[in-house]
């Protein structure tokens, strides 16, 4: 086939493809395992990759970023989800935390916060999700009441990515519990706050590695200079107005794991044997690949145009979402051919291909559920 490049892609993307992709070599690939066992990174990773330039390459030069693009968090995204690492939660801290504190932070908190974490001093997470409550992020019920120059924060949190390693959580919060959506406010905890205390880091089916955890919060008093925005209230549609890269971060996941599955089911059925023939040699197995090809292409060149329109600045919201719901529904849809076609060998974790579709399941269920995803779509309809 005629190799596919992304037109979005430049020079200056290439050169940090290889950075990128050496990185992940070097330092995420041989300590995977550790990674899986200790349900977390190492800290060094963050502070080796801020001495490379890899964190906050999209926040601008003057605060301690590296002033490029979207793009540039596109590849490392590529490049971590190529070796089949999901450890490690620069995505979120990168295209998501950061991000929230360039578009709403106060010059301050820019300037106090950004440089840290460009720089791999400080980790970001943010924490929406409860335990009783998932995607209806309007009936949250954790709190942030003002009381003088202060709020004081109580309520706890689940699945939150980073959780064990934040020194900075962006959290969901009630500021006035009267209202709905009107209700909700962005405010900055920082992980020493006292009354503040991380759970278990949660015990997953995939993504083993990465830091999942329950946050809890009693009685946590923070300045009130921490409020994200101008005023209360503006939080829900902070997190609307957020999202959509979020969805798109996950849908380049989705992507590259079709794309990688593909390449390691080829491999494999190309040198394995079956009634004297390559396993690739029976129709069964031609037909299910270029099937999997198929979609990881269409899921691609879909891909391509959401990241350019949103390079571009206009990528609206049904769009999004109709990425993120076709790309990880169809990635699952793959992963599971490929894995079949591994035979028993598909479902040991020494083979990739075990890892990456116990990894991709919950990309239907996080960032919305693709529930969530087709009642945004009908909404524009």
């Amino acid at each position: 086939m005629t190799p596919y490049r992304s037109a979005w892609l430049d020079d200056d993307l290439d050169a940090l493809r290889e950075l990128a992709r050496d990185f992940c070599e070097k330092h995420i690939l041989p300590n995977r395992e550790k990674y899986i066992d200790q349900h977390h990174v190492d800290r060094d990773l963050w502070h080796a990759a801020g001495e490379l330039g890899l964190l906050c390459m999209s926040i601008p030069e003057q605060y301690g970023g590296g002033g490029g693009s979207f793009a540039h968090e596109a590849v490392l995204c590529e490049e971590q989800a190529r070796i089949g690492d999901t450890s490690w939660g620069a995505g979120l801290h990168n295209g998501i935390v950061a991000h929230y504190l360039l578009a709403y932070g106060t010059e301050d908190q820019k300037r106090h916060w950004l440089p840290k974490m460009a720089s791999g001093e400080v980790v970001g997470a943010i924490a929406m999700t409860e335990p009783g409550t998932g995607s209806d992020l309007q009936n949250i019920k954790t709190t942030a009441i003002r009381d003088g120059e202060h709020y004081v924060v109580n309520g706890s949190k689940t699945f939150i990515t980073n959780g064990q390693q934040a020194d900075l959580i962006i959290v969901v919060a009630k500021t006035d519990p009267a209202q709905g959506a009107a209700g909700i406010s962005l405010v900055l905890v920082e992980g020493d706050r006292d009354g503040f205390r991380r759970g278990r880091a949660l015990d997953k089916l995939g993504q083993r590695g990465q830091d999942t955890s329950e946050l809890f919060f009693d009685e946590v008093a923070i300045p009130a200079a921490n409020l994200l925005g101008t005023a209360e209230g503006q939080g829900f549609v902070q997190l609307m107005q957020q999202l959509p890269q979020e969805r798109l971060l996950l849908a380049i996941g989705a992507v590259q794991s079709m794309e990688t599955a593909l390449e390691h089911t080829l491999r494999y059925t190309k040198a394995r044997n079956a009634f004297g023939k390559p396993v690739f040699a029976f129709q069964n197995t031609k037909f299910t690949l270029a099937q999997a090809a198929t979609d990881a292409r269409v899921a691609r060149v879909f891909l391509d145009d959401c990241i350019a329109r949103h390079l571009r600045g206009d990528l609206d919201i049904p769009t999004v979402a109709m990425a993120k719901l076709w790309t990880t529904d169809r990635a699952m849809l793959v992963l599971d051919d490929c894995l079949q076609l591994h035979g028993g060998y598909g479902y040991m974790t020494e083979y990739p291909i075990s890892r990456m579709w116990a990894d991709a399941r919950v990309q239907k269920i996080y960032g919305g559920t693709n529930e969530i995803m087709k009642e945004i779509i009908a909404r524009s309809l």
